[in-house]
């Protein structure tokens, strides 16, 4: 009896010490724990938190360009996009990412978006050369006026005010919120997810010229105003408002 109530009491001191030696009662394990923001290196996650907002789940595009589409990927390296993601596009929507800019994301997770998009292309999917990415020379607005008549004006109207086949391009808050780059990168790839061609699809069977490219993107820029959205001139600005009030009251 003895001996059997020993050996009952060294089990039991046995099992206490295997159940000190575990977790809590309740307490997830380390395989359950959250990682802090810093620590995700998954580029579907990173890319789902930080870009599919704006340029659509995939790369397909949405508020912005598609970040998979071809075109845009045989210009923009990877240099490119790692710059553009860490420090964003002054004055435009696309803000800067790289907490050494202001944004959440490290270095590390940054090299991950970007090797995650790079990874989408298709070398030799075009079977062309498009235009650079930047520009290889000063862009002349007269003949980009020209060059825009006769690519883009059957879609965007003559002006640029937009028709029923595409957008206002010279509208003044659109030109507040794109960059030069922006512009350029739009002509060459186009905005297939809006039915937009790129650069080869304006007139068939003649794309358009890297200097075409760089005098449109060069008109474009020229039409941008002081004060965007601005309802009235800034010298009127307070007669007129001053007015409007006083026939309110």
């Amino acid at each position: 009896m003895t001996s059997r109530w020993g050996r009952t009491v060294a089990a039991l001191a046995a099992f206490a010490v295997l159940v000190s030696c575990g977790p809590a009662p309740g307490r997830p394990g380390k395989d359950s724990e959250a990682l802090a923001p810093t620590e995700v290196v998954e580029f579907r996650v990173l890319y789902a938190a930080n870009c599919a907002g704006c340029h659509g789940r995939e790369g397909r595009g949405g508020a912005a360009i598609g970040l998979a589409d071809p075109v845009y990927l045989a210009i923009a390296d990877g240099t490119a996009i790692s710059r553009v993601i860490a420090g964003g596009m002054p004055g435009t929507a696309m803000p800067a990412f790289a907490q050494s800019a202001g944004g959440m994301l490290t270095d590390v997770q940054i090299a991950v978006i970007t090797g995650g998009i790079r990874s989408w292309s298709r070398p030799g999917a075009l079977g062309v050369i498009p235009p650079s990415r930047a520009a290889k020379s000063v862009g002349d607005a007269q003949r980009g006026k020209a060059a825009f008549g006769t690519y883009c004006a059957s879609c965007h109207g003559a002006r640029g005010e937009g028709g029923p086949r595409g957008s206002a391009i010279t509208d003044n808050s659109f030109l507040a919120l794109v960059s030069d780059q922006g512009l350029r990168t739009v002509v060459i790839a186009g905005r297939p997810d809006l039915g937009a061609p790129d650069w080869r699809g304006y007139l068939p069977g003649r794309p358009m010229s890297e200097q075409e490219v760089t005098d449109v993107v060069a008109w474009l820029a020229s039409q941008r105003v002081q004060n965007p959205g601005q309802p009235y001139s800034v010298s009127s600005g307070p007669t007129s408002l001053s007015s409007s009030n006083a026939e309110l009251r």
